[in-house]
């Protein structure tokens, strides 16, 4: 592939929406939706299970990328109090449809554990306590510390976009400056244990947000600068050869978790020296790993690519499109899947089916959204008519 080739697989075409950030946003949702479903052997084709990263870090870094597109815009044309104004506002509809996701996944639980007779349910999706003592645990969850399994992903992307507006404004006139200050909070929290406290077990943030804001960062930053994606790609043979390479070995030591026989095969000096490789934490090895994967897509797949205009991934662009309201319903639709293989079938083609319509519910909900909003958008300029002619 040519200079010129390669930089077009890594810019936006002028004037059109990058369909990747759709495409590869949906096909995460529908990832994470697929893994939160226990017992599922659907989840094997997850990429979780052939590398060291998974879905949340695409998620984080597209989150990331599109803060800086989005309000980076608002910045130049309408300056920084509107701009604050929208990351702020952004939160709060964040917040609003958290708490509602919880109220609504908390009321499914207690439900099913009752229909059901299963208590457990309760303890397995960390809701125990809450049925203990509601007045402390409502409080609690209202300040994002206590939280159901699988509620993880929303409360990050809170606080990450609550601190944005204070790094806004330097992304423009400074962004390696931020994104030193990024790294160096990334290390100084994994150095000194820094974390978010957690309710009831005064445990930590699965996802600590003093660690995972550097992903954040660093798809804000490179949104903004295409000549740092370019001087990356000068030494495209060298860069391409050892992000394969790292891909190869990280295939590897995923597999060796499955099979013993591989595991083997792995030198004790290495395993002390790269264990654990922290998720909580955001490990350099999944960083690593994530970024030879997004190497590798730039070459493979160009902002143009005709194949993303196809209807055959029309599904998997709507619901990155809509991906706040298709997390939520994942989440509910995972436990609903939860129940069914529980206690009316774990077969395989149970297994298999609870996916294809969870996956199908996400799709119908992420048309209808579009298609909603997209009346809306044509109502507008027809209302502006009316109210010009007096009507």
């Amino acid at each position: 592939m040519s200079d010129r080739a390669l930089a077009g697989a890594s810019a936006e075409p002028t004037g059109q929406r990058d369909l990747r950030l759709d495409f590869f946003r949906g096909l995460a949702l529908w990832f994470i939706f697929i893994n939160h479903i226990p017992a599922n052997q659907i989840s094997w084709l997850t990429p979780r299970n052939f590398g060291l990263s998974d879905a949340t870090e695409t998620f984080v870094f597209i989150s990331g990328y599109t803060a800086a597109m989005v309000y980076g815009q608002t910045l130049g044309r309408q300056g920084f109090p509107m701009a604050a104004a929208q990351v702020l506002h952004r939160c709060w509809t964040l917040y609003v449809t958290y708490i509602i996701l919880f109220f609504a996944f908390t009321a499914q639980i207690a439900y099913t554990a009752r229909a059901f007779d299963s208590p457990l349910f309760a303890e397995e999706m960390g809701i125990a306590t809450y049925f203990q003592d509601p007045v402390t645990a409502l409080t609690q969850a209202l300040l994002l510390k206590f939280r159901p399994a699988n509620l993880d992903v929303l409360p990050l992307y809170i606080v990450l976009l609550l601190m944005f507006p204070l790094v806004l404004p330097l992304l423009r006139r400074q962004p390696l400056a931020v994104l030193g200050g990024s790294a160096a909070l990334y290390v100084a929290a994994r150095l000194s244990g820094w974390n978010l406290p957690t309710h009831p077990d005064g445990g930590v943030w699965y996802f600590n947000p003093f660690t995972w804001q550097f992903l954040f960062i660093l798809g804000a930053v490179l949104q903004g600068l295409p000549g740092l994606r370019a001087v990356v790609t000068r030494a495209r043979a060298p860069v391409m050869a050892a992000a394969v390479l790292f891909l190869i070995g990280s295939l590897f030591l995923a597999l060796s978790w499955q099979f013993a026989q591989l595991h083997a095969l792995l030198p004790a000096r290495l395993t002390e020296i790269i264990y654990p490789i922290s998720k909580t934490d955001l490990d350099p090895l999944r960083l690593v790993h994530f970024f030879a994967l997004v190497y590798l897509i730039l070459w493979l797949v160009p902002a143009g690519a005709p194949w993303l205009r196809g209807w055959l991934v029309a599904p998997v662009l709507d619901c990155g499109r809509q991906s706040l309201h298709v997390f939520c319903l994942g989440v509910l639709l995972s436990f609903a899947a939860q129940t069914v293989l529980t206690h009316v079938s774990g077969s395989l083609s149970a297994q298999f089916l609870v996916t294809v319509l969870g996956i199908g519910a996400m799709v119908l909900l992420a048309k209808v959204l579009s298609w909603y909003r997209s009346a809306q958008r044509a109502r507008r300029p027809q209302v502006a008519t009316g109210r010009n002619m007096g009507a």
